[in-house]
């Protein structure tokens, strides 16, 4: 049965409330658990976003229009260092987590500096790249695979800003409230969506750099 009171309104001849409410509600504004189910639904949404962008690339990725491959354009060792910068982040946040457990305000922020730190250096490597091949006469117009590259890779990319945009805001929230359930439930959250991007740049390290290399 709900906890709802209903307070009649003096126009309708019942007892006057003591303010202008109609409606008093007493159980907890905030469902338990109910933001990570949420999240984890957001989650799934944006798997199908990434699922839809592998297929398109699966189907474009050889559609190179007379122009370069894969092989000719894709630059391992840098690609490689790039995907090491974004797993060292993933673990530095794993010791944000641990931190924020033991109540180490301090220890969790700083942790989640090193994160912003290694996903910034992420972003810039890859727009390095997107220049380089831009510069070179391989921007996403040459073909159908550059097309369908830059948009999988350039949409993890946005990904990963929004990540630290959202850690950015972590950081003083952290600051000025502490680790509040609140708080713990944001680090919790982003601590999901940031190894899920994880994830999807390891099928994007797989399936658009190694196997794009091959004749």
């Amino acid at each position: 049965m709900s906890d709802t009171h209903i307070l009649h309104s003096p126009a309708a001849g019942g007892p006057a409330a003591a303010d202008d409410s109609r409606f008093i509600v007493r159980e907890p504004h905030h469902p338990e658990n109910g933001t990570l189910l949420g999240f984890w639904i957001y989650l799934m949404s944006d798997c199908l976003i990434f699922a839809c962008l592998f297929a398109v690339y699966g189907v474009q990725g050889r559609a190179y229009a007379g122009g370069p491959t894969g092989a000719d354009l894709f630059d391992l060792p840098l690609v490689a260092l790039n995907t090491a910068m974004l797993l060292c982040s993933s673990i530095t946040y794993g010791f944000a987590m641990l931190e924020s457990q033991r109540g180490r305000v301090r220890g969790t922020q700083a942790w989640l500096i090193v994160t912003g730190l290694f996903g910034l250096v992420f972003l810039g490597l890859e727009l390095y790249e997107f220049h380089h091949l831009i510069e070179h006469g391989a921007g996403p117009w040459r073909s159908a695979f550059l097309s369908s590259f830059f948009t999988l890779v350039g949409t993890h990319g946005l990904h990963v800003t929004f990540g630290i945009v959202w850690l950015v805001t972590l950081l003083f929230q952290l600051g000025r409230h502490g680790l509040i359930p609140e708080n713990r439930r944001r680090l919790m959250c982003l601590s999901m969506f940031w190894h899920f991007l994880d994830v999807v740049w390891i099928g994007v390290f797989t399936f658009v750099y190694l196997m794009g290399v091959l004749p």
